[in-house]
Order: C-alpha cells, then sequence, then structure tokens
C-alpha cells in the first residue's frame, strides 16, 4: 500500500463524515482539495457539511448541456442557502465535443463515450489545471456493487486522493442527517427521481426500484445487454484519450 495512503488510512479512516471533512479540507489537502457534485438528490447533505469547515472549498460541476432545468435552479438554491463561494461549472472542450458528438445524440449510442468528453475529460482537465491533490465525493457503499468495499480515504492510479465521507453511511442515516439540517430537496424527487443526472439518460423509478434503477435505464436495451452503472469519473483506467475501438 502507499505509504501516504497508508498514513491518512490510520490516522484519519475512522473519523465520521464532519471531522473528516474538517482534518482533509483544513489540513491535510488546505488549497490542494475540491469537491465533484452533481447537485442531485441527495448532495446537500455533503455541501452542507463542507460549507460548515470552508465556504471556499472548490464545488465541481459537470456541466454537460445535458442537464434538467430544475439541476441548474437546484445549484443556484443551494449555492445560495449553503454560501457557497466557489462553484464552478465544468464544461466540455467545444472543439473536442465538436469532434465526437456534433448532433448532441451520443448517448443514444455510445453512451460511456458521451460520458467520458461530457464528464471524464472535463474533470481531469480540472483536476489538473487546479493542481488539485484530492477529490471529495459522495458516493455511498450501498448504491451499487462497484462501490460496496469502499473506504473513506482512497488513491486513485492517477495519484490523486479520492475522500468519500459518507461510504459508510447508511441510507437511513443520510436521510435523517438530510432532514435534521433542513436541506431543500432537488424538485425532481418529488416526481420520482431519486438519483439524477443527466436528462437524457434518467428516468423516474418505479416502485420497488432501487435508487439508482433510473440511471442510464435505456442502456440495457443495447447490444450486449448490460446495465451502465457509473460515468466513468470514479472507475479506475480512465485514460486521457480512450481507444473507443473497443
Amino acid at each position: 500500500m502507499n505509504s501516504s495512503l497508508s498514513r491518512l488510512q490510520t490516522y484519519f479512516g475512522h473519523l465520521d463524515a464532519q471531522p473528516l471533512l474538517q482534518a482533509m479540507i483544513g489540513d491535510e489537502f488546505a488549497g490542494k482539495i475540491g469537491i465533484v457534485s452533481s447537485f442531485g438528490a441527495g448532495s446537500a447533505l455533503l455541501l452542507s457539511m463542507i460549507s460548515e469547515v470552508n465556504k471556499a472549498t472548490p464545488v465541481m460541476f459537470l456541466e454537460t448541456g445535458k442537464h434538467f432545468p430544475e439541476t441548474l435552479e437546484y445549484i443556484e438554491n443551494i449555492k445560495n442557502k449553503l454560501g457557497l463561494t466557489d462553484v464552478r461549472m465544468l464544461q466540455p472542450d467545444a472543439k473536442l465535443l465538436g469532434n465526437v458528438d456534433p448532433k448532441g445524440e451520443l448517448w443514444q449510442t455510445q453512451p460511456n463515450r458521451c460520458c467520458w468528453v461530457r464528464k471524464v475529460e472535463p474533470l481531469q482537465r480540472a483536476m489538473k489545471e487546479g493542481d488539485f491533490q484530492a477529490l471529495i465525493t459522495g458516493r455511498k457503499s450501498y448504491q451499487t456493487a462497484q462501490r460496496s468495499d469502499m473506504q473513506t480515504i482512497e488513491l486513485n492510479e492517477d495519484g490523486k486522493f479520492r475522500i468519500n465521507p459518507l461510504a459508510l453511511w447508511t441510507k437511513e442515516m443520510v436521510k435523517a442527517e438530510f432532514k435534521r439540517r433542513d436541506l431543500p430537496e432537488h424538485p425532481l424527487v418529488s416526481k420520482g427521481y431519486l438519483s439524477i443526472g443527466c436528462a437524457p439518460c434518467t428516468r423516474p423509478i418505479k416502485e420497488g426500484e432501487d435508487e439508482r434503477a433510473g440511471r442510464w435505464a435505456h442502456t440495457a436495451e443495447m447490444p450486449g445487454g448490460e446495465k451502465k452503472v457509473e460515468c466513468g469519473i470514479h472507475l479506475e483506467g480512465m485514460p486521457v484519450r480512450p481507444d473507443w475501438n473497443i
């Protein structure tokens, strides 16, 4: 194990969300850490915690150009309520997007490539340009099988640390704390959207479905039949320029 990762996990891996954020933002990665936020269904909880540590913590939103209008409105609502002073709207590279997805329909045929050009590449670029050493995420281990063994402090293959303060929280804990803090819900939650991404690839869930079932639901009907569950920003092995022939 990387010695720096081992040290961080030893000293801080046992901490709950709020003290972990205080240690990471205030001390370990001061000025070199940000959060990537979808401003989705449960995003306000972690943003609220971060605002109590440092309201100037960079908050990176991946403005794919495909979001629900309600999400963009929610960003302003949460930003004003919590007093966040550095919300960054990360956009795809215009030239790259023009070459890869000139008609804006790539999500229908090559969703992984669409997510890469609209999310993965912009975040990689922002991390490099901002010289960030660590990235805070709102991922929880209960959300997907891929996240089940997640730790609160991880190290990506790119050498950047991932801080996951809510990794070990249960769904009930998240709901209770969200309510305790009196945070406003995303306006689409009441319409059955419990996990919210880009509009073309998100649908409301049906009764009894997992909360993330509405994400990339259309991909299950595509050749191969395997439903997409991650956009790619949290996956290892996402190169700067993927080979899309595989």
